[in-house]
This record gives structure tokens, sequence and C-alpha cells, in this order.
């Protein structure tokens, strides 16, 4: 793995603070236009977004997750091993949420759904999949609009991401596994649905960006490999990239370093 297919990009905005010693600060996801995907996932999720040299940031709110785009490569429908899961609050809601999003550019995805599972699986401009959720679901219930982040994974690396983050688990069963900030918000969660060895052999076109708290970036890249991580390499500009126990790509940045906005 060379420096140049990392391509991380600099965090800025409102983060999750952990008491380990990192914050998660976005979800990054490699685009082939990322001002294009940013662009539609905020107006979806009517955040704004926040350009730097690196990519495209859509800050979370009240304990939501942020976003964040960089130049890469375009996701693979199918083979993605991390998706969205979108809220509704009733039926309208719902509709109109997928009406919103095939009017900006999203398509419709048959992924084998059953005919009485009433969410909608779409796939966004940057060939990322997401589901708009129906109303009635009581375990994204309060999470905010974006309920979830589903990945790929077993359950030793949710159990990794919640000593990691300092996150409670909100949800463990088999080898299914789920965190939660304190706060609330966004879910994290973890499925063994693609772990197999050659899906681990693909560079991963989705990561985790960590910011170090208060700066001690050692201090928090020691704490994630005594946790299970290993360390990758780093970048000219100080970010360090590790590997969770299921060989996640992820990266920590020493300090917040905010750059010129751009509203979209």
């Amino acid at each position: 793995m060379t420096q140049s297919q990392y391509s991380l990009a600099t965090p800025v905005g409102r983060d999750y603070v952990a008491e380990m010693g990192s914050r998660l600060q976005a979800v990054a996801f490699e685009a082939e236009h990322p001002v294009e995907a940013a662009r539609f996932w905020a107006e979806l999720l009517g955040r704004e977004a926040i350009e730097d040299a690196n990519g495209v940031l859509l800050p979370g709110e009240d304990a939501q997750l942020g976003l964040r785009f960089v130049p890469g490569r375009a996701g693979q429908l199918g083979a993605n091993r991390m998706h969205l899961h979108v809220t509704s609050a009733d039926l309208d809601e719902q509709r109109h949420t997928v009406a919103t999003a095939v009017r900006l550019g999203a398509d419709h995805l048959d992924v084998g759904q059953r005919p009485e599972e009433r969410h909608v699986v779409l796939a966004d401009p940057a060939g990322y999949e997401f589901c708009v959720i129906e109303p009635d679901n009581g375990y994204l219930a309060g999470c905010g609009p974006l309920g979830e982040l589903t990945c790929a994974g077993t359950r030793e690396v949710g159990l990794f991401w919640s000593k990691a983050l300092d996150w409670p688990l909100v949800w463990d069963r088999g080898e299914q596994t789920a965190i939660q900030s304190p706060r609330g918000g966004t879910k994290v969660a973890w499925d063994a649905w693609d772990s197999t060895p050659a899906a681990q052999a693909e560079p991963h076109q989705q990561r985790f960006e960590l910011l170090a708290v208060d700066g001690y970036q050692q201090a928090a890249v020691d704490e994630l490999i005594s946790l299970g991580a290993a360390q990758l390499g780093a970048h000219n500009d100080g970010t360090v990239v590790l590997k969770d126990p299921d060989g996640n790509e992820f990266s920590v940045r020493p300090t917040d370093v905010t750059s010129v906005v751009q509203s979209s």
C-alpha cells in the first residue's frame, strides 16, 4: 500500500470525544467526484459542506456521524464494506426522502430484498449503497436522520471500536455488534456479511478518520495499538495510518486544523 492510495483529508468540524484519547471525526468515502458526492449528501441530510484541499467534510451535529468525501476510486456496488441507514419519521417522509435522493442522482438497487421488507435500497452518485429505513424501526428510534453506519466485520472488531472510542455496546448477538456514543446519535454496527479473505484483500474505499485528543497523537496511537490495532505508516502531514483487527485502514491526526470554508 503506497502513501498515495490513502488520500486522507484534514479533519475539521465537531467531533465525538473519547476518553481513550481519540475522537471519531468522520467516515471517509473515496469518490471520483467528491464534491458532487458531498453535495448529494449535504442536500439529502440538510448539512453544510466544508471543502478543503483534500476533500469535502459534512460535519455531524447533535451526535450525528460526520461524513468526508475524498478523491479516489468510485464505490463498487455489491462490494462496499460500509453503508448508511437514513431514518424516517413516517411513511410520507420515507417517500419524500427516496424521491429527493432519486432527484439528486441516486438509483434504486435490487440486492435481493424481500417484498415484505419495507426499507428502500439506493445507490448514491459515488456508487455507495444506502438504505432509507421504514418509520417504525424501533432499533433506530431516536438516532437522528443518519441512524446508522453498518460495516462488514467480526464481533472482535466491534469490541475493539467500543473500547477505542469508549462507546458502549448497544447490540451484541452472535457476530452482530453495534456501538453508540454516550450522547446518543448515529449507531455504528458490524456484521460478518463480508469478511472473507478475498474481501479483505481489496483496497478499502471507506475508512474512519480519528483525531487525537488535545493533540497527543502518539498517546492515542499507542492506546489503539494496545487494543489490537497495527500501524501501517505515516503521511508527511503527520497523519498516522493504522488498521483495526479486521484489517480495515483508519487514520489518526495530531490536531484539528480548520481550513478555508466554502458552502455547498
